[in-house]
């Protein structure tokens, strides 16, 4: 720091990116763009800059940059999920039932939405659905929507980044060409798209 206390201007021994690592690596949970750059005192433009750079420097090693909406953190990739397991000794994650993965998939493509129109297109009540998958952290609450009784708005988090093995909302197939979100078995690296969901509804009968 300065003399003043002020920490010391972005210099070569202290680039952008490297900041941005150093502070996503301490930080306890998923920061805003707008945050990083009070922090570093660096334009919004150079963030999102600095973090490519970071998210290209990590395509092949252990760490991604999970975006979601306007927040960004710092994760394992999803190949190391079950070493981490093993070093930590907890087990794999539970597969979702088939009713979750619809809940899911509505919420991940039409974001932020209201439990209500969850209903509407599921046909059914999703209730206990939500119930479970607030649970399991892969969707929460972003808002209020407009209107009578202002009903809650949902979104997913980066818990449902970390679980379908994507990096940003950006990466979810497109619903023209694939027929759901992907979704990474715990036990094995993350799988493709159509290939990962079809194995998930063969392993679960619909609840």
């Amino acid at each position: 720091m300065n003399a003043d206390g002020a920490p010391q201007a972005l210099t070569a021994d202290l680039a952008l990116p490297a900041l941005l690592e150093a502070l996503l690596f301490v930080a306890d949970g998923p920061q805003s763009f707008s945050r990083l750059a009070s922090v570093t005192g660096a334009s919004s433009a150079a963030v999102q800059a600095a973090l490519l750079e970071l998210q290209e420097h990590y395509a092949t090693r252990g760490l991604r940059l999970q975006r979601t909406r306007d927040q960004v953190q710092l994760t394992t990739a999803p190949a190391i999920t079950p070493y981490l397991e093993l070093l930590l000794g907890v087990g794999g994650r539970q597969r979702l039932s088939q009713a979750a993965l619809e809940t899911l998939a509505i919420v991940a493509y039409r974001q932020p939405v209201t439990r209500p129109q969850v209903d509407e297109i599921r046909g059914v009540n999703s209730d206990s659905v939500f119930q479970n998958l607030l649970g399991k952290g892969l969707v929460d609450e972003v808002g209020r929507a407009d209107g009578p009784g202002r009903p809650v708005l949902y979104g997913t988090t980066p818990t449902f980044l970390q679980h379908f093995g994507l990096n940003e909302l950006g990466e979810m197939p497109d619903l023209l060409t694939e027929p759901a979100i992907p979704v990474a078995d715990a036990e094995q690296p993350a799988e493709p798209a159509a290939d990962s969901l079809q194995s998930e509804r063969d392993s679960q009968p619909a609840s």
